[in-house]
């Protein structure tokens, strides 16, 4: 038997079997190395989840709130260039020459000693009467409009 025990059959069949039990130690061992790894990489991941989900609603408020402050910006400078256009206009309107200026263009005004008339263009299309909205007319026409149904009962 002491033959048997380092016969060559035996020496291999004892080295087969200690190279089994070291694969067989060497894959539980990256097994186990594997399944901590994947519960690092499954928890890494809940925490990046975790981030995203509470990071969410804070920006997509910040982004929603930076367009309405582009649009309010953008609000506050046209009203800025609302405000010049009126300072202008008041500025004009301070100079006589501009009111009397626009007197007689607007509401057909003449001084006096001039004579005021209106042409008619014949190669104009005829205005309809009875389309035209008070806006539309002279201020004359708007008055005697005025005083004629004033009259009526």
């Amino acid at each position: 038997m002491a033959r048997d025990r380092f016969s060559t059959a035996t020496r291999i069949r004892l080295l087969g079997e200690q190279t089994a039990a070291r694969v067989y130690r060497s894959q539980s061992r990256r097994q186990a190395r594997r399944s901590r790894l994947t519960g690092r990489a499954a928890f890494l991941a809940l925490v990046v989840c975790s981030l995203v989900v509470a990071l969410a609603y804070p920006i997509r408020s910040y982004v929603s709130q930076q367009g309405e402050i582009a649009e309010q910006e953008r609000k506050a400078a046209e009203a800025a260039r609302r405000v010049e256009e009126l300072r202008d206009e008041k500025a004009r309107l301070q100079d006589p020459a501009y009111v009397r200026r626009l007197a007689r263009e607007h509401l057909h005004y003449v001084l006096p000693g001039e004579t005021g008339f209106t042409v008619d263009d014949p190669g104009a299309e005829p205005r309809p009467r009875s389309g035209q909205g008070p806006a539309d007319r002279p201020w004359y026409d708007n008055l005697w409009d005025g005083v004629d149904r004033a009259d009526r009962p």
